[in-house]
């Protein structure tokens, strides 16, 4: 199973349009949606470090989309 790293997750969230709105113990990157909904998603600083399993999926969770759209928009 690849695994991804923050720096990465970063990238899809700017292309994604998320805006990132804090950034003390963790970043918190923030996206609103048309129906005024809003996404947040909180990343850790470990920038070339690989997210755990477990963190990237609830990472997508957060920001509303799916590892094969993850991954599209990545590469």
């Amino acid at each position: 199973m690849a695994s991804f790293t923050y720096d990465q997750f970063r990238f899809v969230l700017k292309k994604l349009h998320f805006e990132k709105i804090r950034s003390k113990k963790h970043e918190t990157w923030r996206k609103i949606l048309p129906n005024d909904a809003i996404l947040r998603v909180r990343i850790s600083h470990k920038h070339g470090r690989d997210i755990p399993q477990w963190l990237f999926h609830e990472m997508l969770r957060q920001a509303g989309i799916d590892k094969e759209s993850f991954i599209k928009i990545l590469y």
